[in-house]
């Protein structure tokens, strides 16, 4: 299992209609830490159940837009205040 889950790092994610969301950073028990493309790249907390293993790669039922809205946890304040 563990091998299996390291074989998802580096994998692209895509959306619905085959647009790439970003790239899986790493694996955890309930969800996938992936990471946006760009010059400001953000961090996306996918749930395992939320994605699907195909062929072409791992799919979402949403395209980039709801991925991040569904997805992206910012941070509620800066840690040091």
């Amino acid at each position: 299992m563990a091998q299996e889950e390291a074989a998802l790092v580096g994998v692209a994610l895509r959306g619905s209609r085959g647009e790439r969301i970003g790239r899986v950073e790493a694996v955890f028990a309930d969800y996938l830490l992936v990471r946006t493309p760009g010059p400001l790249p953000i961090d996306l907390y996918v749930p395992r159940p939320s994605v699907a293993q195909e062929p072409r790669g791992l799919t979402v039922d949403c395209g980039r837009g709801e991925a991040r809205r569904r997805w992206h946890r910012p941070l509620r304040r800066a840690p040091h205040d």
